[in-house]
């Protein structure tokens, strides 16, 4: 780099710049160093650097040396003397642009800096550190405060949905409740309405029964007697009594009408259980017989019970203690008898395999049903429903009472019967119910309320 070039390059540069030989000739300065000295850049040109510094000749030619074998810059320490008299002390870095050659001097950079001004601006560049340290501190302060407001609000959201959520699932709770309330006060009003239309043509002709019979058996006394009087008849008429058959006839007829009146008693014994089922005049708190509201049940599910097909009879073994009679809600109870009989009958119904063929093994499966009635004390009685079919494990059973939850496939279940069922007897009746099982050896659900639940959900109110 020839001074020309040097001075091209440092005029711009707002540094002090020195262009010296490896002699410490001057060759080139740019304006900033004649600044600080206080000369002209003319006067400086063609000085030796020994004759601006306070350092011996030695320590200057020893630097410049150093400056001129190092690939580095390097740093070193000159105090120059000014124009005025006075000195000024300075850092300076050197760095060699040109090696030292045979044909040509070594030509070194010295870049000065002003320790005053640098101190200067070290206390100003420490001043801005602790303002950006302290604004630093500031926003991290502010980004914590941030931060504990950002969790606050989200616990506060999360809370805020959690209770929504709880909220909505009890308003779908209710309203599927009120839908199934629905569903059973229109069933029930159908089936009282059934059992009122079939009761009263069965009760017609249960009642003419008895004199059906009677007008008949004084028929045939009548043809008896006619036979013992006249015994020999006309030839159309002993034809006619030949085509009849008259003596199977009167041996048969009476079994006829003993048939008739079997049948009838039976239809009048289901329409009973219809009306103790649907019970629409006790809505309120009642005193009942419980047998026969159990009975009842069974007599609606009876069609469920029988063989068919592959599914083979389900016995129902009664235990029936002496109770007294219970005050509850007899609609209500009756239904949740419902709900856990048919959930009874559908295990059973899932022990059978029903692909098999081996209609032993069908036998052998002797699905039962066991319902118990105990009376604990003179406050509390107890029903036990228990089956044996496949059971329940325990994930499913810590479920069981919960609303929507059902094993059933889609169509097959609501998840609403046993959740119904419990808020019945805890909440509507002061009572507990509960569920125990192990796989592969049936469940057993036990019912336990109060014998008067009027005193009971009184003190609880």
């Amino acid at each position: 780099m020839t001074p020309e070039q040097f001075l091209e390059l440092a005029k711009v540069l707002p540094e002090p710049l020195l262009l010296v030989s490896g002699e410490g000739q001057l060759l080139a300065t740019n304006q900033p160093v004649a600044d600080m000295l206080g000369l002209r850049r003319q006067e400086l040109r063609g000085r030796m650097l020994f004759e601006i510094v306070t350092e011996s000749t030695n320590d200057i030619v020893r630097y410049l040396q150093a400056c001129s074998s190092s690939r580095a810059m390097v740093l070193g320490s000159l105090t120059l003397r000014k124009n005025d008299g006075q000195t000024l002390i300075c850092r300076s870095q050197g760095a060699v642009i040109q090696p030292w050659s045979p044909e040509s001097s070594a030509l070194i950079l010295l870049r000065l800096e002003n320790r005053t001004q640098t101190s200067s601006n070290f206390v100003l560049l420490n001043e801005k550190i602790d303002e950006l340290a302290k604004e630093v501190q500031r926003r991290k302060q502010a980004e914590e405060a941030l931060w504990k407001a950002n969790q606050e609000l989200e616990i506060r959201v999360e809370e805020r949905t959690t209770a929504l959520q709880e909220t909505l699932n009890e308003l779908q709770l209710t309203q599927t409740q009120l839908i199934q309330a629905e569903k059973m006060s229109s069933l029930g009003q159908m089936v009282a309405g059934i059992a009122h239309e079939i009761n009263n043509p069965v009760s017609f002709i249960y009642g003419n029964l008895h004199h059906a019979h009677k007008y008949t058996q004084d028929l045939l006394r009548l043809v008896q007697i006619y036979q013992q009087l006249c015994p020999n008849t006309p030839l159309e008429i002993q034809e006619q009594v030949e085509e009849i058959d008259l003596d199977f006839l009167i041996q048969d007829i009476t079994k006829l009408f003993q048939s008739m009146k079997v049948g009838t008693e039976r239809i009048q014994e289901i329409v009973k259980s219809l009306r103790n089922f649907s019970r629409l005049d006790e809505a309120e708190l009642k005193q009942v017989n419980i047998h026969e509201g159990i009975d009842s049940t069974l007599m609606i599910l009876e069609h469920r019970l029988q063989a068919r097909h592959e599914y083979p009879e389900i016995k129902v073994i009664k235990k029936y203690s002496q109770l007294p009679n219970v005050t509850c809600y007899p609609g209500q109870l009756n239904q949740v008898f419902m709900n856990i009989l048919a959930n009874a009958i559908d295990s059973l119904e899932a022990s059978v395999n029903p692909q098999t063929t081996d209609n032993q093994k069908l036998i052998n499966n002797n699905p039962q049903i066991q319902i118990k009635t105990e009376l604990i004390d003179e406050k509390w009685i107890t029903v036990t429903i228990a089956d044996n079919g496949l059971g329940i494990n325990e994930q499913v059973r810590s479920k069981l009472f919960d609303p929507f939850f059902t094993t059933k496939s889609v169509g097959k279940g609501t998840g609403l019967g046993l959740s119904i069922s419990y808020q019945i007897i805890v909440e509507k009746h002061n009572g507990e119910l509960s569920c125990f099982s192990v796989p592969g050896k049936g469940a057993e659900f036990v019912i336990k309320i109060p014998i008067n639940s009027v005193s009971y959900l009184t003190e609880k109110i």
